[in-house]
């Protein structure tokens, strides 16, 4: 289904009819695509959970405007689109920059929002190291990927993620618009995914997490990398609040929802 938000926008939205469960609302991460929420929205759907996935403005199959790539816009969409699904509130699950774009939604939308999950995100802090946004965005700018062959990129992801499932190779794979000529192009561009990437840097969910009512769910991935180094950090830190609960996936992908989405659900399920 489309959403229409203010100024001629619409995002896409795909839903998980059911009753009785609390519902969730599913958000991607920077540069994705709802699909990679997919098989944990069929099992959240099993157990009989309503859910909504959806591809933030710039992504996916949803309009691209030129504006609103900060996290107040973002979280403003979303509770349109539990508007529009019928979710008086919902647990917000986001991976990576979804998962801090929900914890700050949950700050401002207190009464939409029964429960976050941050799904190795929510509580990402780019500039604790990169205290300077200029390093920052040379360190995790997107590569220049249009043009590449889309068998080239799905051999790649294949490779580097060898217990990935075809659906979830076929669902990353939609990140990308592929032209006629078989190559792709990412839907975000790259002046857009710098904006959302500054509005992350900018972020501090350290400060944000531990005043939010409802529960918070934290389930990181031991990528064992610096990046799984920051989290442990920063879980650790976290886990003293009294609302915060943290789950590790060791090993784990950084897309822990695509990697492991039977898992993931379940989990979703016994914590709220």
């Amino acid at each position: 289904m489309r959403v229409d938000l203010d100024g001629g926008v619409a995002l896409e939205v795909d839903v998980w009819d059911g009753v009785g469960a609390v519902p969730f609302l599913l958000v991607h991460g920077l540069a994705s695509n709802r699909r990679t929420w997919e098989g944990v929205a069929a099992r959240l759907h099993e157990l009989g959970h309503p859910v909504a996935t959806v591809d933030l403005r710039g992504h996916g199959g949803s309009d691209r405007p030129d504006d609103g790539y900060d996290f107040a816009t973002m979280g403003a969409d979303l509770v349109r689109v539990l508007d529009a699904v019928g979710f008086p509130t919902a647990v917000l699950a986001g991976q990576s920059t979804g998962g801090n774009i929900v914890v700050e939604l949950a700050a401002r939308a207190t009464d939409r929002v029964a429960g976050v999950a941050g799904i190795d995100g929510g509580a990402l802090e780019l500039s604790r190291q990169w205290p300077d946004w200029d390093v920052c965005k040379v360190a995790l700018a997107p590569p220049a990927l249009a043009g590449t062959a889309a068998a080239a990129i799905e051999a790649h992801l294949r490779r580097a993620h060898p217990t990935w499932s075809d659906w979830g190779v076929e669902a990353t794979m939609a990140n990308f618009e592929h032209l006629p000529d078989g190559t792709i192009r990412p839907w975000l561009t790259l002046d857009r995914h710098l904006r959302i990437l500054r509005a992350l840097w900018e972020h501090h969910p350290s400060a944000v997490i531990p005043k939010l009512d409802g529960p918070v769910l934290l389930v990181m991935a031991d990528t064992g990398d610096a990046w799984a180094d920051q989290n442990h950090a920063i879980g650790a830190e976290l886990a003293g609040a009294p609302n915060v609960r943290v789950e590790w996936f060791a090993p784990g992908d950084h897309d822990l929802h695509v990697q492991h989405p039977i898992e993931l659900a379940d989990l979703l399920d016994r914590s709220f």
